[in-house]
């Protein structure tokens, strides 16, 4: 099993930036994606970024195009959430996931998470 080690979260300021580092250890990832998913306060989970380690396609959820970007260490087995001109409704617990690739190399099921760090974006 890959556990999942999140950092980087904290309170910020409305246009502050951020950035979330997830190291997974216990096995080597290849045939995988990782990335981003976050619950904020009262409303349902949401996708926000993933980056797929064979084709290095990077996905993103609408709310995070052009303002976060996805990059990856393959040495270090990690991932890297940059995110930029945060908002209020930004505000949430960023769970790091590892999903599996489905046979046309895209995400498909989530295999393991980590335990979540908490933004909190102040107006």
């Amino acid at each position: 099993q890959v556990r999942l080690v999140e950092s980087g979260g904290g309170l910020v300021q409305a246009g502050d930036s951020l950035r979330l580092s997830c190291e997974a250890s216990g096995r080597t990832l290849s045939n995988h994606a990782m990335g981003w998913l976050r619950e904020p306060p009262g409303r349902e989970r949401e996708f926000v970024a993933m980056y797929t380690w064979k084709t290095e396609i990077k996905y993103y959820g609408d709310f995070a195009k052009g303002r976060f970007t996805i990059s990856r260490d393959y040495a270090r087995n990690a991932v890297f959430l940059q995110m930029t001109s945060l908002k209020p409704e930004d505000s949430a617990a960023y769970f790091c996931i590892v999903m599996s690739l489905d046979d046309s190399g895209k995400p498909h099921e989530i295999e393991d998470w980590g335990n979540g760090t908490l933004i909190t974006v102040s107006s």
